[in-house]
């Protein structure tokens, strides 16, 4: 699959390189661990900082430097925290990597009139790529029965579990946006019937709404969870909703582990609420419960949704994109509503 990049193009062509204003190291910070590609940018081109690790001597940096920072470019999965952002009187803009962000203190910035910026649609088709991908080995088991094959036991004159069918399922899809509606399209190419529920109902997707999230799940046969992170979707599937869901029922979560209840999760896949899930995002990332790692009805993947070379490459281009751009005329290209 040749992935698109005309997204990532057309902000590089509208982004201009900065006139009059070369960054110095007290504009720029880089914090936590970001894509090498941007690293590299940011070090070579920007002469930017980098926030230590170590507690101690992350204090005595902010001490020295916080007050000349105006730029920080991080990843979604590290952020700029509370307690950091506080740090950082002279904060005028956050770019992120990633079009998840809620590892930011999102309201203290707007609080402040700090923009955020991430990187949506360049990576709307790995992601869904991934979701579908979970989606078929969930229901046919396809890492577990490759696990059977190593382990000498088909060999051996054992028989492989049946599994359940992908093709024709119901399936809700929790969070209509990008990358929910390209996973849609995905299945429907399965003949699969598309039930959502969304902040607002989308008439013009053809597609079933549901008002809540229970009430998808009861509809449904596999519930995939494509909806944006933050405060407002922590632990939107829980317990009833998994009951909900059902026994036959399957999960796909490729948004954010605060998504789901996690220890509803695996209490259901334990007990038998649900069939299994598929998983590619965690709440304590990259900690995963240990007792999921015994069990056959659930595949994880380490966060890897949108890890191919084509859209990371796209990504780092729009996160410097949007560096330059602010540099240039102090406007993002692909800002936070």
């Amino acid at each position: 699959m040749t992935t698109d990049t005309s997204a990532a193009s057309a902000a590089a062509a509208a982004a201009p390189a900065p006139t009059g204003t070369a960054a110095t190291a007290q504009r720029i910070l880089r914090v936590g661990p970001v894509n090498p590609q941007v690293a590299r940018t940011l070090d070579e081109e920007f002469d930017a900082l980098v926030l230590p690790s170590d507690p101690a001597e992350r204090a005595a940096f902010l001490a020295e430097q916080a007050g000349g920072i105006r730029i920080a470019v991080c990843s979604g999965r590290v952020g700029v925290d509370t307690e950091l952002m506080r740090s950082l009187p002279a904060l005028e803009a956050i770019i992120n990597f990633g079009v998840g962000y809620d590892a930011t203190d999102v309201a203290q910035a707007a609080e402040r009139g700090i923009p955020l910026s991430n990187t949506p649609d360049v990576l709307n088709d790995c992601v869904a790529d991934t979701a579908l991908a979970l989606y078929l080995d969930t229901l046919r088991q396809v890492s577990a029965a490759d696990r059977f094959v190593r382990a000498g036991r088909w060999a051996a004159g054992e028989g492989f579990p049946l599994t359940a069918r992908a093709s024709g399922r119901t399936v809700g899809i929790l969070g209509l946006g990008r990358i929910g509606t390209a996973i849609a399209q995905r299945l429907e190419a399965f003949g699969c019937r598309i039930h959502y529920h969304n902040r607002s109902e989308r008439p013009e997707s053809g597609y079933t709404y549901h008002r809540t999230v229970r009430e998808l799940a009861e509809a449904v046969d596999v519930l995939v969870v494509a909806a944006s992170g933050g405060p407002d979707s922590v632990g939107i599937v829980g317990a009833a909703e998994l009951a909900a869901l059902g026994p036959q029922g399957h999960l796909v979560n490729i948004a954010r582990g605060t998504v789901v209840d996690e220890d509803a999760l695996v209490a259901a896949l334990t007990e038998g609420t649900i069939a299994g899930a598929g998983l590619d995002v965690y709440e304590r990332e990259p900690q995963v419960p240990e007792a999921l790692f015994g069990l056959e009805n659930v595949v994880m993947l380490p966060h890897v949704g949108s890890g191919t070379r084509e859209t990371r490459a796209d990504m780092a281009e729009l996160v410097l994109s949007n560096l330059r751009r602010y540099l240039a005329d102090g406007t993002l290209l692909t800002p936070i509503s």
